[in-house]
């Protein structure tokens, strides 16, 4: 980070007693795009270590969303009836200064042969699973060959309908999204649909957009989910023109989730309020299709739950009152009522 003009030479003390407790990555694509110097740089900020990541509080969690609580064998989360994570790969090309993983990302690389055995042999006798959600890590830092092999696996397991994978690779290593890639995750019969962590319009380089455009032409749809983070995106304006980026991209905002209780991330998390907030004046300035669902994933292992600003208060039974966009309230009777 230093050699690369991304931090002091004076913080060299810091940056160590940081990266004996989180690891520490960044590639060239996320270099090229970070401002050296800049203050408040939105790239840098989320991967350059920094002091305050030494600074636990005492709310924050070693599993703030409850992984181990609802793992059933190794490399496996089974936290909804229907669909379950699993956890092909510890490993990412980047690790993000917040990551709610970042306690066991980049340990033991990818998920023996055994274990990713067994987490098959339970999805394929658990029949209420119609979904699988391959994370880590990040799935698609595995070759091309790899991702075929698992993808081929799960089409043989008849209950499973969809496969989602989570990745940042088109953003933090676009060449690796290739025609032999691409060709991996598509399958003949399982519908395969791909979430992009993004965070900042900044990280969006032609590059990047190149890689989304090879996914979307080859009929993989797209979402997108970001983390509400202090000093990268925590305002309208920025998140704005982050989600009308995604849309020019063929990329569907689908979730904006609140910083989790990682360890060492105080300093990224706004409150509750604030994203409340920064919501209801998106919802006045893009479009339905540009705004993503802001949720909560509840410590413990409860989930996520929307967290959205409230829109309207039963005044009377069958009465309600209910603010437009612009914040202006309405009365309405509710004819079903």
């Amino acid at each position: 980070m230093i050699e690369a003009g991304l931090a002091p030479g004076d913080d060299s003390a810091v940056l160590e007693e940081v990266a004996s407790e989180f690891r520490i990555r960044m590639t060239p694509a996320m270099q090229a795009a970070a401002r050296p110097g800049t203050a408040a740089d939105p790239i840098a900020a989320q991967f350059v270590p920094d002091a305050r990541e030494l600074d636990t509080r005492p709310e924050e969690l070693l599993d703030p969303i409850g992984d181990d609580i609802h793992s059933p064998v190794p490399g496996l989360t089974h936290r909804y009836p229907d669909r379950v994570i699993l956890h092909i790969t510890k490993t990412c090309e980047v690790y993000c200064r917040f990551c709610f993983r970042r306690e066991v990302v980049g340990e033991d690389g990818t998920l023996p042969e055994d274990d990713l055995t067994a987490a098959l042999d339970y999805i394929a006798r658990t029949p209420a699973i119609h979904e699988v959600i391959l994370t880590g890590g990040d799935p698609l830092v595995l070759s091309p060959r790899r991702i075929a092999a698992v993808m081929a696996r799960l089409t043989k397991i008849p209950h499973l309908d969809v496969v989602r994978i989570h990745t940042r690779i088109p953003v933090v290593a676009p060449d690796r999204i290739d025609a032999a890639m691409v060709a991996a995750l598509r399958t003949e019969r399982l519908a395969v649909w791909l979430v992009l962590h993004t965070n900042h319009a900044n990280e969006l380089t032609p590059d990047a957009c190149a890689a989304l455009a090879r996914l979307a032409d080859a009929g993989i749809p797209l979402l997108s989910q970001s983390v509400l983070l202090r000093g990268v995106n925590a305002d309208a304006d920025t998140l704005a023109d982050l989600f009308r980026a995604l849309i020019r991209n063929r990329v569907k905002p689908y979730y904006l989730h609140h910083c989790d209780l990682a360890r060492g991330t105080s300093h990224f998390r706004t409150s509750i309020a604030e994203g409340q907030a920064i919501m209801a004046a998106l919802r006045g300035r893009i479009s339905g299709t540009c705004l993503p669902q802001y949720v909560l994933d509840l410590p413990g292992g409860h989930g996520k739950v929307p967290l959205g600003p409230g829109y309207l208060d039963e005044t009377a039974p069958g009465r309600w009152l209910i603010r437009d966009w612009q914040g202006t309230p309405h009365e309405y009777r509710d004819p079903g009522a």
